[in-house]
């Protein structure tokens, strides 16, 4: 949808620069989508104060998938209020108030909020750095709020909107701060947007991996263990194994060798990474014979210590090590999200040390990996290169080489990206993979970051063809990323239902009656002995109960014994959709699976 009314956009800071736009801006594109959706996160803010009265207000950005506001108010919200909400911004949004911008000074500004109550729009204004004198705020009607913008003309074109839900927020996100209520919503340029995602909303609900984790017996999180700790059961661990077995294989035939690292390490080594100064508050610490260690968050320092361990030659060059490494991360309470944020997980990590020579063809044989990774888990992706971000380490040319290899390496692969500015690690920038799921929803899972420092940091030398000692350089990378985030992402994707190959159990056995269960026993044994992921369901149960708890759990393949099974000493596969595939030999349904499986089906 295009709107021809004006945009006011001012730049990143809360300051005076005004830029007028006047035609063709495309609400439903990216920019316009985000533009949209906080200025209607100002309408339901304006609609939270005139309802409930002595609600102050915090912040309210658009995000991903809709905006949000964060509120201090004495009663706890329930989404029994958001049709009162709702009614009232349909009222504001009917009156079509315009988006009127004012830059004032520092000072008036202040006083304006404090009149109103409005104590941590003050606290914004004041930790403002010193050389900013004005600030903008923005109108509609009655209601004023400090704000960057940019905003749509009016509230008038506001189409489509919902509010979601409601879940508490710490001011600032620190915890020491308190506890505010944020209230999330959606906007869309038109209502038909607006259905469909509440239609994947819906959809992603039933897919959610930590109810399927329950129902089909993969995981547990448990708070008598811990918050953000994640306890595997069989099947749980079986799909782990398998997606861990894969990736071992898989590098090994690129010449990847497997290494391991300590859990902890003394924290005079994080220091001279810098992960002490620039990652600390992510890290847990503990003392050892009165000295302290850092509980790794990454596995790079044991990487370079095994480099550094003798000497090394450009003959050497690449080295590639790779270690499914388990880590620890200080992660909020609030941000921990089932097995897609947690405070212990596995990264299949390694690292790649070569010369500035052999740069571009390293990043793009990981390019060439991922890609592969993602055809084989069945996922699209998307690109981005994240350039240097304001709190990083390293000389100016050092990234600048390491960003215009990287793009490069992008360029002559002929892969498509967008740059993030500012998001690359302290350390260097980096590529990243954000795959897209089966309703479309975007996780950061693979990346490539180039890293001319922490070799600087840590003397890491090898011996040239001069006969001089030169500097490597090092790529961290990742391809599916954090396996129990991928699990998770897998889990949903897949709506629990994997393919042949993931599956921690293929197929199981169903015996209509106790006197097939001596057969069923040999055709287990012979499953099992074969490589097959099989279960037994021998209850004396109806046939009909048994299949519909198979159906349940996802199992590919239910295999029926009955008489006739008995008699033709063969299986009759039935698939989890319904499909029956007729009777078979069990050699012939081995050989069918594993022809599966070899496809990665």
């Amino acid at each position: 949808m295009i709107f021809s009314k004006w945009l006011v956009i001012l730049d990143n800071n809360i300051m005076n620069t005004k830029i007028n736009f006047s035609d063709n801006i495309d609400i439903s594109s990216k920019d316009g989508l985000a533009v949209l959706r906080h200025s209607t996160a100002h309408v339901m803010a304006q609609a939270v104060q005139d309802i409930f009265k002595g609600a102050k207000v915090s912040i309210g950005p658009s995000i991903d998938d809709g905006f949000y506001y964060d509120f201090d108010y004495k009663d706890p919200f329930t989404t029994e209020d958001f049709v009162k909400i709702e009614k009232r911004m349909r009222e504001i949004i009917a009156a079509d108030y315009p988006f009127i911008r004012e830059d004032i000074s520092r000072a008036a500004a202040v006083k304006l909020f404090e009149e109103r109550g409005e104590n941590y729009k003050v606290e914004l204004i004041n930790d403002l750095p010193v050389e900013v004198v004005d600030v903008s705020i923005y109108r509609q009607n009655d209601y004023v709020d400090l704000c960057r913008g940019p905003h749509i003309f009016s509230t008038g074109m506001i189409k489509a909107f919902k509010l979601l839900s409601v879940a508490g927020a710490y001011w600032r996100g620190n915890e020491k701060n308190k506890m505010l209520q944020r209230i999330y919503g959606t906007g869309f340029a038109d209502e038909i947007a607006l259905n469909d995602y509440l239609i994947l909303l819906e959809e992603a609900k039933k897919r959610d991996h930590r109810r399927l984790g329950k129902e089909l017996d993969l995981f547990q999180i448990n708070e008598e263990a811990g918050p953000g700790l994640v306890i595997f059961h069989p099947k749980g661990m079986m799909l782990r194994y398998l997606i861990e077995d894969w990736e071992r294989k898989e590098h090994l035939k690129r010449g990847y060798d497997m290494v391991m690292g300590p859990q902890i390490l003394k924290v005079d080594l994080w220091k001279k990474s810098g992960h002490f100064d620039h990652y600390r508050d992510n890290m847990y610490f503990t003392e050892v014979d009165e000295q302290i260690y850092g509980i790794k968050p990454m596995n790079c320092l044991s990487h370079m210590l095994i480099y550094k361990s003798k000497i090394r030659s450009y003959r050497d060059l690449p080295l590639r090590y790779f270690e499914l490494g388990t880590v620890h991360r200080h992660e909020k309470t609030g941000v921990l999200h089932g097995l897609m944020r947690v405070r212990q997980f596995t990264q299949d990590d390694a690292h790649i040390l070569c010369t500035p020579e052999q740069l571009n063809s390293e990043i793009r044989a990981i390019a060439d990996f991922v890609n592969y990774a993602m055809g084989v888990f069945g996922f699209e992706y998307e690109v981005e290169l994240s350039t240097r971000p304001q709190k990083s380490i390293g000389s100016d040319s050092d990234w600048e080489l390491a960003t215009d290899a990287l793009e490069g390496a992008l360029k002559d692969n002929k892969i498509e990206y967008e740059v993030n500015s500012g998001d690359g690690a302290f350390y260097g920038p980096k590529i990243d993979f954000k795959i897209k799921d089966a309703l479309k929803r975007k996780w950061q899972c693979a990346t490539i970051q180039c890293d001319f420092t922490l070799p600087e940091r840590f003397d890491l030398s090898y011996i040239g063809a001069d006969g001089e000692k030169h500097r490597p350089v090092m790529l961290h990378r990742v391809i599916l990323g954090a396996v129990e985030r991928f699990m998770g992402v897998l889990i949903e994707h897949y709506a629990g239902a994997f393919p042949v190959w993931l599956s921690p159990i293929q197929c199981i056995l169903l015996t209509v009656t106790d006197k097939h269960i001596h057969y069923a026993e040999t055709v287990y044994d012979k499953l099992t002995a074969a490589g097959i992921r099989c279960e037994k369901f021998f209850e004396n149960e109806k046939l009909g109960y048994k299949i519909r708890q198979a159906q349940m759990q996802k199992i590919p393949y239910m295999l029926v014994i009955g008489d006739k099974e008995v008699e033709a000493q063969s299986v009759a596969p039935r698939k989890r959709d319904g499909e029956n595939l007729g009777s078979l030999p069990v050699d012939e349904f081995i050989a069918f699976v594993q022809e599966i499986c070899e496809k990665k089906q």
